[in-house]
């Protein structure tokens, strides 16, 4: 069935773009209908546009990273791209220009791996804002910074919420729950009791899934792709007692909830 969802990916990632044909050839062979592509920086943003344009399937997310942590991140080689500064005032005005281009406000966050940051709690707040202005759904990286995350979040009139491969505390999944936002199953669920706890217990109303791609593989031998999120679905009705294709219908009616 051809309603699949690959609501994270990072197709952007020098792992991916020079495959990008063949991986999108493969997403809609395994029954993709949308994937959305997240920037995390302005040349992120701009490499996510361009790919949404020339691949139907594709949608784009833009939004600013923690930029302490990317930095780190870039230091360390975990991020493989090129560190430079930027005016984040200068990016919102970007993103607003393309706002009918976007289909989020993503990956936006807070990640305190290195301690709390000031700056990333302002530009966090920034982003807020924007989606909110937009009236768009912003997708959440809370590394570290969960509760700070949920508080901040809490404020906004925006409902659209999703957190993104969350790792908080099972008192904070009721409470992102009893707020009405949304949380996604990454493929890694395969394996990962912690996302088959989130699978279980929150309502599929209130479920999305995601790749990470190529973070998060189902797989350990292969760098995670589009494709792989059926394995998602697939845990998510196992652990529901559900038909796959009533899981899927489930969650394609939340996309269309959010983001149509």
């Amino acid at each position: 069935m051809s309603l699949l969802i690959d609501i994270h990916s990072h197709l952007d990632h020098p792992l991916l773009i020079n495959k990008i044909d063949e991986i999108v050839h493969r997403a809609k062979n395994a029954g993709l209908k949308h994937i959305i592509t997240n920037g995390i920086n302005p040349e992120t943003n701009r490499i996510c546009l361009e790919l949404s344009k020339k691949h139907d399937i594709l949608k784009c997310g833009m939004g600013i990273y923690p930029r302490d942590a990317l930095k780190k991140e870039a230091e360390t080689g975990e991020a493989q791209l090129r560190i430079e500064e930027f005016d984040i005032d200068e990016e919102l005005s970007f993103i607003k220009e393309n706002k009918n281009n976007i289909a989020a406000v993503s990956e936006v966050g807070l990640d305190f791996v290195n301690g709390e940051s000031k700056q990333q709690i302002e530009d966090f707040g920034k982003m807020i804002e924007l989606a909110e202005e937009l009236s768009k759904p912003i997708v959440i990286h809370s590394r570290k910074a969960e509760q700070k995350c949920i508080e901040m979040l809490e404020s906004s009139k925006n409902k659209k919420i999703i957190m993104h491969c969350f790792s908080g505390k099972k008192s904070l999944v009721k409470r992102i729950a009893s707020n009405g936002w949304f949380l996604t199953v990454p493929t890694i669920v395969v394996r990962s009791f912690q996302f088959q706890d989130i699978a279980k217990n929150v309502p599929i109303t209130q479920l999305f899934c995601e790749t990470d791609s190529p973070y998060l593989s189902p797989y350990k031998e292969q760098k995670n792709e589009p494709a792989f999120v059926a394995e998602s679905y697939q845990k998510i009705a196992e652990l529901k007692g559900m038909d796959t294709n009533e899981a899927i219908n489930n969650i394609y009616m939340n996309w269309q909830k959010v983001f149509e």
